[in-house]
């Protein structure tokens, strides 16, 4: 089942469905989109502005960012503060 990320509620660092208190796992979309395991993002975001234009674009692990990202400022042009590989959530490069 797919939910919007507002359809969710975060207590101590995990997601929750509105509602419950199992930690969520499944798909969210809307302006972000992606998936969770055990209340934590995980696996490949995308995350657009409200005009539909792509802001970042990377993978979660556990929680946090992970691997390379790309960062997009309103206009489509790169943004290099958010561009870069991450690792356990730091940008390192």
């Amino acid at each position: 089942m797919k939910l919007k990320l507002g359809d969710l509620v975060l207590r101590d660092s995990i997601y929750f469905k509105k509602f419950t208190d199992v930690p969520f796992g499944g798909e969210v979309t809307g302006r972000q989109q992606g998936s969770f395991k055990n209340g934590k993002e995980e696996g490949p975001w995308v995350t657009y502005y409200e005009n539909g234009q792509l802001r970042t674009k990377g993978d979660f692990k556990n929680g946090t960012q992970e691997g390379p990202w790309v960062g997009y400022k309103r206009d489509g042009t790169v943004d290099e503060e958010i561009t870069g590989t991450y690792k356990d959530g730091v940008k390192v490069e």
